[in-house]
């Protein structure tokens, strides 16, 4: 039975709000885990974790090896994202303060809407261009209020447009395949093939293991069950329903949370400065992926209909 596009479509939207969530959260626990544990260390404990919770909940679905054809699109986005991403997002953010990182890797997902463009064909209408443009003035906003607190290199902004490049390659490189696989397959499977690209590092992960706090294990792991294994699912899955322009644009939500969550979590009282640049975030995603007016959809149609060709008048 075919599931209604707009049901489709909201299941989507509930799918990227689970991902912004949870990779909002990531920060907050990136913060206890990154004290105790290396960025290499961090990023095997993280994807091992992951990878071991999807490999289970595949298994009780039965899901199976993807077919051959989506690996390539699986394979690339496991190194780039799953595991060169996540190595030297931990490294840039030990080189610079949080405000720089969030800054420098919020370039992503307008490397994502121009790669989406010329490699797979994304549509890049106005009110998407728009909402980029406010979330990024945003995005600048925030990380400009933030900036000062833990000093900056130019090896920590270098890591940072690195991950930023690297998650946009990443983000076009899965789209493909999730026309191939399902949501779980590639998320499952890419999750692998970055813990594969970390396996260097166990030597670390094992030594420090023994010497970390509980709760910076315990915060690990959690970036492993649930930003990892369930909010990248959650990701291609909405992925799999809309473009890759949209869904980047959408992540512009995870600073302004990031902002929120601290405040609550961690005490950390942000600016006047601070929240306005969340609410710019915030209004942009809204505009995004807002649908166009009925005054605009009418003009649409109507010249459409001018462009049909009209039938001969008999004299």
């Amino acid at each position: 039975m075919t599931t209604p596009p707009r049901r489709t479509e909201r299941a989507a939207a509930a799918a990227a709000v689970v991902t912004v969530v949870l990779w909002a959260s990531a920060f907050v626990s990136i913060r206890s885990a990154g004290s105790a544990y290396s960025p290499g260390a961090l990023a095997l404990g993280r994807l091992a974790s992951g990878a071991l919770a999807l490999g289970v909940i595949s298994l009780v679905r039965r899901e199976g090896v993807p077919p051959r054809s989506a690996w390539r699109g699986i394979a690339i986005s496991g190194v780039l994202w799953f595991g060169f991403y996540m190595v030297v997002l931990n490294w840039g953010e030990q080189q610079v303060d949080a405000g720089t990182a969030a800054l420098v890797v919020n370039i992503g997902p307008i490397l994502i809407a121009l790669l989406g463009s010329r490699l797979l064909g994304d549509a890049m209408p106005p009110r998407l261009l728009a909402g980029m443009a406010v979330s990024f003035a945003g995005a600048v906003t925030v990380g400009l209020s933030m900036s000062g607190d833990g000093g900056s290199s130019v090896l920590g902004v270098v890591l940072c447009l690195l991950a930023a490049v690297a998650y946009a390659g990443g983000v076009v490189s899965q789209k493909p395949a999730l026309a191939r696989a399902s949501a779980l397959q590639v998320t499952t499977f890419g999750c692998l093939v970055g813990a594969v690209m970390c396996l260097p590092f166990a030597g670390q992960l094992v030594g420090q293991a023994g010497d970390a706090p509980l709760s910076a294990t315990l915060n690990m792991v959690y970036l492993g069950v649930f930003p990892t294994a369930l909010a990248f699912t959650t990701w291609a899955y909405a992925l799999a329903r809309t473009t890759a322009s949209k869904m980047g644009a959408t992540t512009y939500a995870v600073p302004a949370l990031v902002v929120l969550m601290s405040w609550l979590a961690l005490g950390e009282v942000p600016g006047l400065l601070t929240l306005g640049g969340g609410v710019l975030c915030l209004a942009g995603v809204a505009v995004s992926r807002s649908r166009p007016g009925a005054k605009a959809r009418a003009r649409a149609k109507r010249a459409a209909a001018t462009d049909e060709p009209q039938p001969e008048q008999v004299p």
